[in-house]
């Protein structure tokens, strides 16, 4: 069966697997203007420590080159460069429009310019040389992505030996009596938030049943072995709300 014959999740709806990076894309055009509050809103603002634990595991030196995927708004970028100083390079790239301008107009807003690049790319096939950067990391993206494995296969590629890349994304609660009321929360609340908020209630159901048709911890560490890299492993953040793989090419 071609892809072209293929269906994929779209949260809990099936669509063509042409159908889905599309439908991704209008949902995150559809939510940039307001995607940084209501990070903040759905989070209580803990989104910021989950980022900040990520970058805290870079292990990023100053000259040094790293890429974030999906980056949107550009929080994970602004760490990076911070890493890598004005000797560095960060390039920032996501495959809507409208959130990397958004990503884009911030960074330059605070004064990085020369050492940072804003560039529509794919996650599935990412328009740089092989071995180009010395982290990878991709932010609440993963889930998104039609062709996991691809992806997976193609952050790979442009990792250089001894490069680490870095998946921060929702996942499965592991606390006892969490999944209760995460479920409670994610179905009611979120879509409330999404609509007088963002004035788009459908693009966040869409969110909460995308983190519920993701993989689970052990199945994405098992996709990362899969693909190739090395000393592979998971932290689970919040209770599993959220967790951090990290997996090195050797």
């Amino acid at each position: 069966m071609s892809n072209s014959d293929r269906l994929v999740d779209f949260g809990f709806e099936k669509v063509a697997w042409t159908e889905k990076a599309q439908r991704v894309r209008s949902v995150f055009a559809s939510v940039a203007g307001k995607y940084d509050v209501m990070n903040d809103l759905m989070s209580f603002g803990v989104h910021r420590l989950w980022k900040q634990f990520t970058l805290s595991l870079t292990g990023l030196k100053p000259g040094q080159r790293a890429l974030d995927v999906a980056g949107g708004t550009g929080d994970l970028a602004l760490g990076m460069l911070r890493q890598v100083g004005k000797e560095g390079r960060v390039v920032l790239s996501d495959i809507n429009p409208s959130m990397l301008e958004r990503g884009r107009d911030r960074l330059l807003d605070l004064g990085w310019v020369g050492n940072v690049e804003c560039l529509v790319a794919d996650a599935e096939r990412l328009p740089f040389d092989d071995n180009s950067f010395d982290c990878v990391t991709i932010g609440f993206g993963l889930r998104n992505v039609t062709d996991k494995a691809a992806a997976l296969n193609s952050m790979l590629r442009v990792l250089k030996p001894g490069g680490q890349l870095l998946i921060l994304e929702f996942s499965h609660p592991v606390a006892p009596g969490l999944k209760p009321l995460y479920d409670a929360y994610s179905f009611k609340v979120l879509p409330l938030l999404g609509r007088f908020v963002a004035g788009d209630e459908a693009s966040y159901r869409y969110l909460a049943e995308s983190i519920r048709m993701h993989p689970d911890q052990e199945t994405l560490l098992e996709m990362l072995r899969t693909a190739g890299y090395a000393q592979v492993r998971y932290h689970n953040l919040s209770g599993g709300i959220v967790a951090l793989h990290r997996g090195y090419k050797i």
